[in-house]
């Protein structure tokens, strides 16, 4: 912090300066860079595994939403949607795309495991959040369990049964996955 109160801008020469996230009561004092606001994100996610950890659901599901709510302001799709409306910002390097995109991805996987922790399960959204690290990773297996078991819980067997088999795929040595098929007996294994 400096003497007046303010932050000290982080800008690097030659990047892209993106203004600080502004939440309900504070106010926009200075801009971070945009490898600032991508280590912030990731810090907060990191926080959120800490509770996680900790079994504090709703401490770790604050943190993954503080986390995309940073990252939403750098997401060049959301930000193309808002094209006309915002001024001008450079893109981002491929290097802080693949960071943005990895802790994006990892928070929506952390944020459908927090919903399966919790005592009443919003399935539909532990669904969302699973097909959300999909679009990305198709073969990541603990959202292709997570998809089966929200899944199989709103009511559609079939569909479920996709995700859990895939899942069972691509982490052929047992899992959760193994036991809801060999429980919907879906499938064996010797």
């Amino acid at each position: 912090m400096e003497a007046g109160g303010g932050e000290v801008s982080l800008d690097v020469p030659g990047e892209a300066a993106v203004p600080e996230s502004s939440f309900p009561g504070g106010r926009q004092t200075s801009k971070k860079s945009v490898w600032a606001l991508l280590e912030e994100a990731s810090r907060m996610k990191t926080e959120g595994n800490a509770f996680y950890r900790e079994k504090n659901i709703r401490s770790a599901i604050g943190h993954y939403h503080r986390a995309l709510l940073v990252l939403r302001g750098l997401d060049s799709e959301v930000i193309m949607s808002l094209k006309g409306f915002l001024p001008e910002t450079s893109s981002l390097t491929p290097d802080q795309e693949a960071a943005l995109r990895s802790t994006q991805v990892d928070c929506y996987n952390n944020l459908a495991a927090c919903l399966l922790q919790k005592p009443s399960v919003d399935y539909s959204r532990v669904l969302d959040y699973s097909l959300r690290v999909l679009q990305r990773r198709p073969r990541d297996v603990k959202a292709l369990y997570r998809a089966g078991v929200a899944t199989l819980e709103i009511g559609d067997a079939q569909t479920a049964k996709q995700y859990l088999a895939q899942a069972c795929i691509e982490h052929p040595n047992g899992g959760k996955s193994s036991i809801y098929l060999l429980e919907g007996q879906w499938c064996f294994f010797a």
